[in-house]
């Protein structure tokens, strides 16, 4: 296996916006994957070789370009099975990103086997994503909502999670891999673990986990997983829903239209197999293509790799954050449980503050709740920075912000 340092060193040639200058002409440091990523060449060049080469619709003609879409199209979902370590490829499905995967587990899943009276549980570090859905079918069905507790470090406290299976009410426990603001691994084997004791169903919001480390479905053993493509380094409206077969076969379909059906007739319709059943429509075929492009290109790295990159830069991050009079960081320091995500607040400088003289520095970090806000009142702050790494990063990049905080604090006289 290539050393991270081999791996890493000449990755930047590969992302077009890494080279263009802001504010001023000056270099961009981009810090703000936890939202989205950059493209490499290869992933933009696929979706431009698809509508210059191969534009078509899919699963409906038998002429050459009909086929060449379609066979990119579903190589994607092959190339998804092998990333994630599924060996039944009916049981991936695209939608548009994590967003809408919960959502269509919530209304297609949900509304068929939450009763009244039943429990959901999730996480007080959850996105809204991952807590929306879940407030509009519970209260819709008489359900209740309950959040696992989060401690100082940013950890979650599972005997809230215990007390909670022990009601035997509980109908689904839904939780991130890791938070997007304090870059929390959650320890997914024991949560699942007591979830499966107890008869109780699993989601996982991989979103932020699987662009930054191994991701094994097979292991983890959980029931449904939702990620988005672009946040490794896909495009935006392109994301995946796994979900175990046997659970598929029991929920109705999310979208009606074409190519979920089998036969339609006045008054009732057939559905297809799966996944198609939940793929109503003309899909995003283009970035369906620049997803396995992405894919190919993480893959060709080594998620290995990836992950101990990032454990070198976070810790760097740290000791230097740390030693910033003032500055306050959120969540665990220890590396081996969070990810390349760190959030922080300034002394008493509002964070958009913080974020808006940054980029006078060509600087571009996150600054608000990240929509987290759950997560923000169990802090007792309205907001923070955040600062979030990916494959592109360097220590040198992490040496200008820290660089551009001491200029916040000639600004605010800290």
């Amino acid at each position: 296996m290539q050393s991270a340092q081999t791996t890493f060193e000449n990755i930047r040639k590969d992302f077009p916006i890494l080279k263009r200058t802001v504010r001023d002409n000056k270099p961009l440091v981009y810090l703000d994957n936890a939202s989205t990523t950059q493209k490499p060449t290869q992933v933009i060049e696929a979706i431009t070789d698809y509508y210059k080469n191969h534009n078509a619709n899919i699963h409906r003609a038998v002429y050459a370009l009909a086929e060449e879409a379609t066979e990119l199209y579903e190589k994607t979902r092959d190339k998804v099975a092998d990333f994630i370590n599924i060996s039944n490829r009916e049981e991936i499905i695209f939608v548009r990103g994590t967003t809408e995967a919960i959502n269509l587990v919530a209304y297609a899943w949900g509304r068929t086997h939450v009763k009244e009276g039943d429990i959901i549980v999730t996480t007080e570090y959850e996105h809204h994503s991952n807590i929306v859905p879940w407030q509009l079918l519970t209260q819709e069905k008489g359900a209740k909502l309950e959040y696992i507790g989060m401690d100082d470090n940013g950890e979650l406290i599972l005997e809230d999670l215990d007390k909670l299976l022990g009601t035997g009410k509980v109908k689904l426990v839904t939780f991130s891999l890791m938070s997007n603001v304090l870059g929390t691994i959650s320890d997914a084997d024991k949560i699942i673990a007591k979830c499966k004791a107890a008869g109780v169903f699993t989601l996982i919001d991989g979103a932020q986990a699987i662009p930054h480390m191994k991701v094994d479905i097979e292991k983890l053993d959980c029931d449904f997983f939702a990620f988005s493509g672009h946040k490794m380094l896909g495009p935006t409206g392109i994301g995946i829903l796994w979900v175990r077969k046997s659970i598929l076969e029991t929920m109705k379909p999310f979208h009606g239209g074409g190519d979920m059906i089998r036969e339609v007739h006045k008054y009732e319709t057939t559905w297809n197999d799966l996944p198609y059943k939940f793929e109503a429509g003309t899909p995003n075929i283009a970035d369906v293509v620049g997803l396995g492009a992405a894919i190919d290109y993480l893959s060709k790295i080594g998620m290995d790799n990836i992950r101990q990159h990032e454990i070198e830069l976070t810790s760097y991050a740290i000791d230097k954050l740390s030693d910033v009079k003032g500055l306050h960081i959120y969540g665990t320091k220890d590396i081996s449980k969070r990810g390349g995500v760190i959030s922080f607040n300034f002394a008493d400088v509002h964070p958009h503050d913080v974020a808006q003289i940054i980029d006078e520095e060509g600087i571009a970090i996150r600054s608000g709740h990240h929509c987290a806000q759950v997560l923000m009142e169990r802090l007792d702050v309205s907001a923070t920075s955040r600062a979030s790494f990916y494959i592109y990063n360097t220590k040198e990049e992490i040496d200008k912000l820290i660089n551009s905080l001491n200029k916040v604090a000639k600004v605010f006289k800290l």
